[in-house]
């Protein structure tokens, strides 16, 4: 099994990896094996999807139903990166990349923050593209994560913010126009030459401490990040494991604070640079993760133009078109995702849960519809949006829908649209003339003759 020998790999709902706090996803590779015949453990991994992150080398099975299970190669267990071989029989082959990767004396891949003990070896593992894919891109993006050492870089930027600032007590200038001791400033031309040449590198200084300011506010906003990440997941664990203990306040306030860090951003947004020929299917399954607390917060069902708003902001820099939005929702239709894309009669699209009953949704109206004042004034899209809870432009859509199926009619007036309760059921179709004593028929005349 996987497990025996490799570290397993998290995945979500939509089959996007699960990403350490400070992790970011380079680059990705479709179609992969991953081989090595010096390990008689080691698991069968065909025609996966190979993610490189600056952390990890993650295989992650292409379908649910395959039988490998996710599993992940620490970066800091590699010892060398071979370089490819050119040969006539290379270029009619699938490219291969081989490396050295440590293990421990049972035969497994030593992890992140695990020290090699004593019978540790190394042995080759090999990554067969058998898909399309720029395998030089990929291996310069390989040698760069590797040689980066991302992982061990934490440590070195808590350290850094913590350390006295050198530069910043101010003193006399010893660039040459001053001496340290400081001399009499000179008059006439070559005073107002000093002068000019001192306002010259009072401004380069300006610029470059101004510099490094940006750098780092740029870092502290990629730990803020992190940490949000951090905490997020912290809320989430926690609400699954003291949902008895915590009280209607507690959850709201972490609901808040969760929906306040999910709008700081997404640590490692997909992108056409890391994702190449898959960058439309990961975008969906990261979109398909992002959208569900805003499908909590309205409801089950939201627009697509709020969505595109909401993501695009969370994406920070890397924003993304309308229609790699839309066709990046018309592939949920190939993926096990919980949410899908939805057109409705009048050409709105909107996103919603899989689990979104329409059924309820009309009943729901049908109880607002037949209430006394409804009755006699009926109702509008902001009366409906208001009981479900939901924006009125999506209450206008219910209702049409409603109308459609024959639960509701439609008045048309300078004031707008008002929708009435179907009365046209509760007519005798035998006796048009007959007047009923119950139902709903009963209830409006009641209503019309109280008014």
């Amino acid at each position: 099994m996987a497990a025996n020998c490799l570290p397993p790999a998290q995945v979500t709902e939509s089959g996007r990896p699960v990403l350490l706090p400070d992790e970011i996803e380079s680059y990705l590779l479709s179609s992969v094996d991953l081989e090595c015949e010096e390990l008689p453990n080691f698991p069968i991994l065909k025609s996966g999807l190979l993610s490189l992150t600056t952390h990890r080398l993650l295989w992650l099975p292409e379908s649910i139903a395959a039988a490998a299970s996710p599993s992940a190669i620490p970066l800091a267990a590699i010892t060398h990166i071979f370089s490819p071989k050119k040969s006539l029989r290379a270029m009619w082959s699938s490219p291969r990349v081989r490396f050295q990767v440590s293990v421990s004396s049972d035969g497994r891949v030593i992890g992140l923050g695990s020290s090699s003990g004593a019978g540790s070896r190394s042995v080759v593992v090999t990554l067969v593209v058998r898909g399309k894919g720029d395998i030089d891109a990929f291996l310069a993006k390989f040698w760069e994560s590797w040689r980066g050492r991302a992982w061990e870089s934490q440590s070195a930027v808590s350290s850094s913010g913590s350390g006295p600032v050198s530069n910043s007590q101010p003193g006399p200038s010893s660039s040459g126009l001053y001496s340290s001791e400081g001399t009499v400033r000179m008059v006439g031309v070559s005073g107002i030459l000093r002068k000019e040449q001192e306002m010259w590198e009072s401004t380069d200084k300006s610029l470059q401490d101004a510099f490094q300011d940006l750098n780092a506010l740029m870092s502290k906003a990629k730990e803020m990040v992190m940490l949000a990440e951090k905490m997020r997941q912290k809320l989430l664990s926690g609400s699954n494991s003291q949902t008895g203990a915590s009280n209607d306040e507690e959850m709201g306030s972490k609901q808040e604070m969760q929906d306040w860090m999910l709008s700081i951003g997404i640590i490692s947004p997909v992108t056409k640079e890391s994702a190449g020929a898959l960058y439309h299917q990961q975008l969906a399954r990261q979109l398909a993760d992002f959208v569900k607390i805003p499908l909590e917060k309205s409801g089950g069902m939201i627009n697509l133009i709020d969505i595109y708003c909401l993501f695009n902001r969370a994406r920070g820099t890397e924003l993304i078109s309308p229609e790699d939005l839309l066709q990046a929702c018309s592939l949920w239709e190939k993926f096990d995702v919980p949410v899908m894309l939805r057109k409705f009669d009048s050409g709105v699209r909107v996103i919603q849960n899989k689990s979104h009953s329409d059924e309820e949704v009309f009943a729901r109206i049908k109880t607002l519809v037949t209430k006394p004042d409804a009755l006699r004034i009926g109702i509008s899209a902001s009366d409906a949006a208001m009981t479900l809870g939901i924006a009125p432009a999506m209450a206008k859509e219910h209702l049409l829908t409603a109308e459609s199926r024959g639960i509701l009619c439609r008045d048309v007036s300078p004031d707008g649209f008002r929708f009435y309760i179907n009365l046209f059921y509760e007519f005798d179709p035998n006796d048009v003339y007959l007047v009923k004593d119950y139902g709903v028929y009963a209830t409006w005349i009641k209503a019309v003759s109280a008014s």
